[in-house]
């Protein structure tokens, strides 16, 4: 019979080299973070770059393609005129984004604890995301008003299905054989979804909300479009109007930095549901 000591030996964790301490996990984290902020930057500069090279050689007029520096100067100009307008409209995707994961993982948990609900509501789910949002907004501004109450609704249609979608599509792929086990132990159908289901189903639902982040504000601003006195959809459409084509990409600017910091904030919570899961 061989030795099994030299196989022993290989399994034991190595050490870490003398003056060399392992990075802590919370190290890990922050040089992940420092990375992906890195890339962030180097990607904003050669869209940046690019977008220069754009200007100075085809040298079109202004208000077709400003410049980097002319929608700069747009942006510090109009710098309180923005943020009052960027606080409407992360106000109404915050709000529209509680209320559309909240319908959403509610009516996904209904339809995985009855049957019958799921035959009733899945139906009339795919008919209304069928229909394109440009064709729901100005029946809500008719049935909401131009206010805050809109362009709310609006965001959480756009952000309710892939929550909805993604979580039930979790919930139906649960491990049978745990299930298997639930039903030996007694569990009734409410434990189960509990502590079974529901946790297994997790990072179905992190990654529905990964889909909704990017799109809240979508609805948001298609609302703001149809009808509104504030928010930077509001902001746009008058420069537009106006031939403002600087002020129109700083509003641009500043709702992409709006996404971005949302989808970070996403990404954290996900890393804190479900931290067994990488990205």
């Amino acid at each position: 019979m061989s030795d099994p000591r030299p196989l022993q030996a290989s399994l034991k964790p190595r050490a870490s080299p003398p003056g060399r301490r392992a990075p802590s996990p919370a190290g890990a984290v922050r040089a992940l973070a420092a990375g992906r902020v890195a890339r962030a930057v180097l990607v904003a500069a050669l869209v940046v770059g690019g977008w220069q090279a754009v200007v100075l050689v085809a040298a079109p007029p202004p208000y077709i393609l400003p410049g980097p520096g002319r929608v700069a100067a747009a942006l510090v100009g109009n710098a309180r005129f923005l943020a009052e307008n960027a606080l409407v409209t992360t106000l109404e995707i915050g709000l529209g984004l509680v209320l559309g994961v909240g319908l959403g993982v509610a009516t996904a948990v209904a339809m995985a604890i009855a049957p019958a609900a799921r035959r009733l509501l899945l139906p009339g789910i795919v008919v209304v995301q069928s229909l394109p949002v440009f064709a729901l907004a100005p029946l809500l501004v008719l049935w909401l008003g131009f206010g805050l109450a809109s362009k709310v609704v609006m965001a959480s249609l756009v952000i309710f299905f892939p929550v909805a979608s993604a979580l039930n599509d979790g919930l139906g792929r649960t491990d049978p054989a745990l299930l298997d086990l639930a039903r030996l132990a007694g569990a009734s159908r409410g434990t189960t979804l509990a502590i079974i289901r529901f946790p297994a189903a997790l990072p179905d639902l992190v990654s529905g909300l990964r889909v909704a982040a990017a799109i809240a504000p979508i609805g948001a601003v298609i609302g703001e479009w149809v009808g509104a006195a504030a928010g930077l959809g509001f902001v746009m459409l008058h420069a537009n109007a106006r031939m403002q084509t600087d002020l129109m990409f700083a509003a641009l600017a500043v709702l992409a930095v709006i996404a971005v910091a949302l989808r970070a904030a996403i990404d954290r919570l996900g890393r804190r549901l479900v931290p067994w899961v990488e990205g």
